[in-house]
């Protein structure tokens, strides 16, 4: 198995701190059915971005439905991150990122791989246009 494709523990955003200042000062953009947060900042990693991701509980009352929508988001994000971490190595920016699900029934995995898609390459523009 590559390396390229992993999401490692350094890849995961963790930090409470972090992750509370992401909401506040962070910027946000939806692709339905995502919402997401980003905050280029300083991490405490050498990895250029770190991700987390978040479903509804409001919406979706069992764990297994939440921990199914993580799981599938992760794997898409984990599969296409490639152009994104490139754009940050080549700015030398480090980038906070957090995906929210915000439909309202399970997706399927192609949904959440198309929109993934979209999300990374909208990221991408906005480091190339921030420089």
């Amino acid at each position: 198995m590559s390396k390229i494709h992993t999401l490692g523990k350094t890849e995961r955003l963790k930090s409470r701190k972090l992750i509370d200042s992401l909401f506040q000062k962070g910027k946000s953009m939806n692709v339905f059915p995502f919402r997401v947060y980003y905050m280029f900042t300083d991490l405490n990693a050498d990895t250029p971005v770190q991700a987390g991701v978040s479903a509804s509980k409001k919406y979706f009352k069992r764990a297994v439905d939440r921990n199914r929508i993580k799981r599938l988001t992760r794997e898409a994000y984990r599969l296409q991150k490639i152009p994104l971490k490139e754009v940050l190595q080549a700015k030398n920016l480090q980038l906070a990122v957090f995906f929210i699900y915000t439909g309202k029934t399970i997706p399927t995995y192609i949904e959440v791989f198309e929109k993934m898609g979209i999300i990374v390459n909208k990221l991408s523009e906005q480091i190339v246009q921030r420089s």
